[in-house]
């Protein structure tokens, strides 16, 4: 952020008591910390956990996670359970917070997650998604968008649920 954004005058860096150089407008005399979207995405697996289900939106050709902004006084536990219901139409039983990535194309703090539905045939989508499809985990690698925040997150939720699958 180089400008204030009530006033527009600009920024310069000025130590913060405990927090370091934080961006100053001299004119609001005020602290102006970063400004973001925060968002959640989630692989949703279905209850044996064997498939993931990936959308489609917007006449894209690759295939992305389900995810969503985060509302004013929601939770990202809220949003989850709200886009894929919206989305696609089935119920979280259950859901596990992986880690966040700064996304800078859109200024989106993603924080990501692994959910789980009860009965994957209950699928419907909504108007913001084109195809939702449910895929084996070597499938599902080879269509997710690459190089991606998406297939970031995939590959390790993939990972740690395939590690999981294996013990016992």
């Amino acid at each position: 952020m180089k400008f204030c954004y009530a006033c527009g005058t600009e920024l310069h860096a000025k130590e913060c008591d405990g927090e370091g150089l934080i961006p100053y407008c001299d004119t609001c005399q005020v602290f102006r910390f970063p400004i973001f979207s925060t968002a959640i995405s989630t692989a949703v697996l279905n209850k044996e956990r064997n498939k993931v289900l990936l959308i489609r939106q917007y006449n894209m050709e690759d295939y992305i996670l389900l995810a969503g902004y985060i509302n004013r006084g929601e939770t990202a536990e809220e949003t989850l359970i709200r886009e894929v219901k919206e989305e696609v139409g089935l119920e979280v039983d259950e859901y596990k917070y992986m880690r966040s990535m700064y996304f800078e194309r859109s200024n989106t703090l993603m924080l990501n997650f692994v959910s789980v539905t009860r009965d994957e045939s209950l699928l419907q989508i909504n108007q913001e998604v084109e195809q939702a499809e449910w895929f084996t985990f070597d499938e599902a690698r080879k269509v997710i968008k690459k190089q991606s925040l998406a297939e970031s997150f995939l590959l390790t939720i993939l990972e740690q649920t395939e590690a999981n699958n294996s013990v016992g």
